[in-house]
């Protein structure tokens, strides 16, 4: 055999492996939990395939809501805060309940925009309050983070919603959160919320986003009672307020640029149990049309995602072309050149990837052609992470919103 039938059947080993060794990583069965001691949150195929994910599952509810303060850092949020603020404002929840806006330095009127939506919707009461700049050493999310959640300790409430300005709610989702965590005593419930998909660009690039995340971090590694992994999607964060303080948090996690990984690493250091799935009644509305807007949103947290380490970056390189571009490689160069080996194990390996992308883009409501083009975007994705690379290392780093954190630390593990 060549080089290349070798490199392919290597290929097709790793995807053996995760298919059936990296936590079931693909399957996208991981929504809340319904009752105590089924922290899997499983639910029928049958439904899935049907698309009726839609509408929330029956589940047992607590004898005594516990109060809540959802806290929302924002800065420059005016354009997607009508379509966001008020799912939170007219939560049906069976509690007492209020929402902490937190603007950020805006520049767009993002808190006189929020008072104006509370004053017409109505429902929750909301403050908006405006801490001023980072203090030295914090990332502008967590300093607004830490300021709303200072505010809505004083007022203690024995939960903490964390939620991003561009997450919708369904009108049951913190009452199902709430639920979901008292019932099955978690101190820590996240959702990775539904990311908008409309552009072709998009289409191509959202949905392996959440798939790679899944292969890095399984949920079901996550939710086991012994857990094998840490992380959680920090668009939605259910977190006690006596876990918090025993995690001290934000605090321990001031510097971190991939803050929701950092957060459940803090709660899982200080004993919290911890749940990650996909969301059923939380979206994103943020839109990203274009393959720049997509491109930036990645290439600013990749290079900290491998801790700023050269050798990770290389072998992160080089998983890639190994795992998602030698088997497509494989296949056609094994065609043409009469390389029978190399072909098959391409193939194979190629069918095995695409029918792992599968059940997410199920999840999203995406046509299935778009699998076998997940080599292509896993080349997209290596450039950004390069990009990103190359970004710090130009002193420019991790930049959103008019702020550059030029050396960021990826998870703070003190």
């Amino acid at each position: 055999m060549d080089t290349l039938a070798w490199f392919a059947l290597g290929s097709l080993v790793v995807w053996v492996w995760l298919l059936l060794g990296q936590g079931f990583f693909w399957r996208t069965d991981q929504r809340l939990p319904r009752a105590a001691g089924d922290a899997g949150g499983r639910r029928s195929v049958r439904g899935e395939r049907r698309g009726t994910d839609r509408k929330p599952p029956a589940r047992t509810e607590p004898d005594r809501w516990p109060r809540v303060a959802v806290v929302v850092p924002a800065r420059d949020e005016a354009g997607v805060l009508p379509s966001s603020l008020p799912s939170l404002l007219t939560q049906d929840y069976p509690g007492v309940a209020e929402v902490i806006l937190v603007d950020d330095g805006s520049t767009d009127g993002t808190g006189r925009l929020a008072a104006k939506l509370a004053a017409e919707h109505g429902g929750l009461p909301l403050t908006v309050v405006s801490p001023g700049e980072p203090e030295p050493g914090w990332t502008g999310k967590l300093w607004a983070l830490r300021n709303g959640m200072a505010l809505a300790r004083a007022r203690g409430p024995e939960f903490l919603l964390l939620t991003d300005a561009d997450i919708a709610h369904e009108p049951d989702s913190l009452r199902l959160l709430v639920s979901a965590a008292v019932e099955n005593e978690l101190d820590l419930v996240s959702q990775m919320a539904r990311l908008r998909v409309v552009s072709f660009w998009e289409r191509l690039v959202v949905p392996a986003f959440v798939y790679f995340f899944a292969q890095l971090y399984p949920f079901r590694w996550i939710n086991r009672t012994r857990p094998l992994a840490t992380a959680a999607a920090g668009g939605c964060v259910l977190l006690r307020t006596e876990t918090a303080v025993a995690a001290d948090v934000p605090e321990a996690i001031r510097q971190a640029v991939i803050d929701d990984v950092s957060l459940a690493r803090a709660v899982r250091r200080a004993g919290g149990r911890i749940w990650l799935g996909l969301a059923e009644r939380v979206d994103s509305v943020r839109p990203y049309p274009g393959l720049g807007e997509l491109w930036r949103m990645v290439a600013r947290s990749a290079y900290a995602q491998l801790r700023h380490n050269p050798a990770l970056l290389v072998g992160t390189a080089a998983g890639l072309v190994l795992v998602y571009l030698v088997p497509p490689v494989a296949l056609v160069a094994g065609v043409v050149g009469g390389d029978g080996v190399a072909a098959w194990a391409g193939g194979a390996a190629w069918a095995v990837m695409a029918g792992t992308y599968t059940p997410m883009l199920r999840y999203y409501r995406q046509p299935l052609w778009l699998a076998p083009l997940l080599p292509f975007t896993a080349f997209l994705y290596l450039l950004m992470t390069v990009d990103s690379a190359v970004r710090h290392y130009r002193g420019v780093g991790a930049a959103w919103k008019g702020r550059t954190y030029a050396r960021p630390e990826a998870a703070q593990d003190r």
